[in-house]
């Protein structure tokens, strides 16, 4: 898969994602945040379970593939990794603003780079700098270019943030060692799912009216926010590195925003559509100025030579 195909694969999950940020507080006047995380997961998976069977027979056939124990736990840390960052999410919708929660959620963009520097000592091209701030400046804007008074909803979505950042490396060294993404996005949903339902039915209460009530929601959320876009994000995220794709991702904010206006009726402020226009030149940054570089370059050597 050529970079700019995974790149419009991660762009459909910030799509995804951003018409889901809305989905997500309406289902929280029916249902915990818990139970709606484990819930959500669980039926993801479902949706990606055959997809990773095919994946694992066509790979066995071909290429004789088997899956490496030393790997399964860190899929189990990737899947508990996923459930903290969007339990901490869920919770902090509840407690505050979207136009807070959507900024603030954001923070995962210049988190990413900079964790991988630390962390894995991963350099990133240094396009990644300012498309990342370029990309956080777009997103403050589009919450109105304030916040309101920081509430205890805020604190959970700046942590869940930093899980954000890490579950992005996560996927990249995963899908890196395994070879096999369906088998990651299957594993981590399955993981994520059961600590929902274990934490959420030892913590909140379910009541069958509001089950009936959230369905829609929780489908929505289940079958097209995880099957499909956080599996989108796994196929993608094999060929992109986690710092650019993490940028891409951010793009959900716009996605959100534009989501809202048309099904909402919510209205686009100038520093709104200035915003989007922000983000959209730190994904184009990301993938464009990487390429001009390398073409200087080439470009270079051939004159020298």
């Amino acid at each position: 898969m050529r970079r700019l195909h995974a790149n419009l694969l991660l762009l459909t999950a910030a799509l995804i994602w951003g018409v889901t940020f809305s989905v997500q507080q309406m289902a929280m006047e029916h249902i915990g945040p818990t139970l709606f995380t484990g819930l959500r997961f669980l039926l993801g998976a479902l949706v990606v379970l055959p997809l990773a069977v095919l994946e694992v027979r066509k790979k066995r056939k071909q290429e004789g593939w088997t899956l490496d124990k030393g790997v399964v736990p860190w899929l189990t840390v990737t899947g508990g990794v996923l459930f903290i960052a969007a339990l901490l999410q869920q919770i902090g919708i509840k407690g505050t603003t979207v136009a807070n929660a959507g900024f603030l959620t954001a923070l995962y963009v210049p988190l990413t780079p900079v964790l991988a520097l630390i962390i894995l000592r991963q350099k990133p091209h240094p396009a990644i700098w300012p498309a990342a701030m370029a990309c956080l400046a777009g997103a403050y804007l589009m919450a109105g270019g304030q916040l309101d008074t920081m509430r205890e909803g805020d604190i959970w979505v700046v942590a869940g943030a930093l899980f954000w950042a890490t579950h992005i490396l996560l996927i990249a060294a995963m899908t890196a060692r395994t070879g096999a993404p369906l088998v990651v996005a299957f594993a981590q949903f399955v993981v994520c799912g059961i600590l929902g339902l274990a934490w959420g039915g030892m913590t909140e209460t379910l009541i069958w009216d509001g089950l009936q009530s959230a369905l829609p929601m929780l489908t929505f959320a289940g079958v097209v926010s995880v099957g499909v876009g956080f599996t989108l994000q796994v196929v993608g995220q094999r060929h992109t590195p986690a710092a650019d794709a993490s940028i891409i991702l951010s793009a959900e904010t716009v996605f959100a925003a534009i989501t809202g206006a048309l099904l909402l009726g919510e209205a686009l402020s100038v520093l709104g559509i200035a915003g989007g226009a922000l983000i959209l030149v730190g994904v184009l940054a990301v993938e464009l100025l990487p390429l001009t570089f390398a073409g200087a370059r080439a470009r270079g050597k051939a004159g020298d030579g």
